[in-house]
């Protein structure tokens, strides 16, 4: 094993154990956040931490939640600090325990349970690019995620119901905001992502998308062809 190596499986192993200093209760954001920074100077750019590795037995909660329109709550409050949203996105962890999905937001010596609405990522941008004399359809999250095209992250179509709280009386206006291809009960795009996290795609990109794409009609349905890479993919729009 080369030097070069040896650094790397040693920083993916220290990144798995819990520091000394590391507080025990990590629910608290301005903890969590202060560990992760920490934790994220350890490593290059904007790299997912070893999440698959941790296996913490310690499980709290957070009122924290992801709105369906991508925007994240925090006690009521809207986070309006995109790096520290973009800094807590990189520990996002999905688990289907008994035919029911959590989420957490996934450290060493602990998971914190959060809300989702929808899903836990939003697609905002989609752009070609060009790689070995082959073009690819390239989309980026609001949280910094790339992901391209292909048979592992194809495109799906899934109707939106969301949960409605009769408690919540903002829950209407926050329905407005949804940005899929419809409204609330219609049907909006989605896209794998990583650790089994799934994106939504804006409808500024879906619509964007349709442009980039090719639009034709069969057997009275609109079907949208894309292209990315070496494979075409076909999506059956849903009607106006």
């Amino acid at each position: 094993m080369n030097n070069n190596t040896s650094n790397v499986t040693e920083n993916v192993e220290n990144a798995a154990k819990p520091s000394n200093d590391m507080p025990s209760n990590l629910n608290n954001m301005d903890a969590l956040s202060q560990y992760l920074k920490a934790a994220a100077g350890t490593r290059e750019g904007r790299a997912i931490p070893p999440l698959e590795k941790w296996h913490p037995e310690d499980v709290a909660d957070m009122d924290l939640i992801i709105k369906a329109n991508g925007e994240w709550w925090h006690e009521g409050g809207q986070m309006t600090r995109q790096s520290l949203v973009d800094l807590f996105a990189t520990v996002l962890w999905k688990e289907e325990n008994l035919g029911v999905t959590e989420y957490f937001l996934k450290t060493p010596v602990q998971k914190i349970r959060i809300q989702v609405e929808d899903v836990p990522l939003l697609i905002n941008d989609v752009g070609i690019v060009h790689e070995d004399n082959m073009s690819w359809l390239e989309f980026t999250t609001t949280t910094g995620d790339v992901v391209r095209l292909d048979n592992e992250h194809p495109i799906t179509l899934k109707a939106y119901k969301p949960k409605v709280d009769s408690s919540d009386s903002d829950s209407s206006e926050d329905n407005k905001g949804h940005q899929g291809v419809g409204i609330e009960g219609q049907v909006r795009p989605y896209m794998p992502v990583r650790n089994g996290l799934t994106a939504l795609i804006g409808r500024n990109t879906f619509y964007h998308l349709t442009e980039i794409g090719q639009l034709t009609e069969q057997n009275g349905e609109t079907i949208l062809t894309l292209q990315s890479g070496e494979q075409s993919y076909r999506l059956s729009m849903p009607a106006s």
